[in-house]
């Protein structure tokens, strides 16, 4: 199994800026994928960016151009730099990571992170 351990979320005023980090943990083969998701109050949980193993990303239309995701292949760590953060960014951030651990090769696992509170006041 792998564990992800997230850090980096806070309250913030509008207009401000923080940097969500998570660490990949475990008898780790390869992971294929990390990203990011959110979910707010009453919302379903969505996607915020994600980031594949060719250096390939995607994000929500309502994060572009704000919002960075970036990774750390060596130390199996993703990071979001969230910039311009306004309060509809208010959410659970959850840590995603597809990868492939030692006792099953063949198969490969979706792994989730505890969620980090991300709380933005107007």
């Amino acid at each position: 199994q792998v564990q992800l351990v997230e850090s980096g979320g806070g309250l913030v005023q509008a207009g401000g800026s923080l940097r969500l980090s998570c660490a990949a943990s475990g008898s780790i083969l390869r992971i294929d994928a990390m990203g990011w998701y959110r979910q707010a109050p009453g919302k379903q949980r969505e996607l915020v960016a994600v980031i594949i193993s060719d250096g390939g990303t995607n994000y929500a239309d309502s994060v572009k151009g704000r919002f960075t995701i970036s990774r750390d292949n060596a130390k199996n760590t993703v990071y979001l730099q969230m910039n311009s953060l306004k309060p509809e960014d208010t959410a659970v951030y959850y840590c995603n990571a597809l990868g492939v651990v030692v006792a099953t090769p063949n198969y490969r696992y979706d792994y989730w992170g505890q969620g980090t509170q991300v709380t933005v006041s107007s």
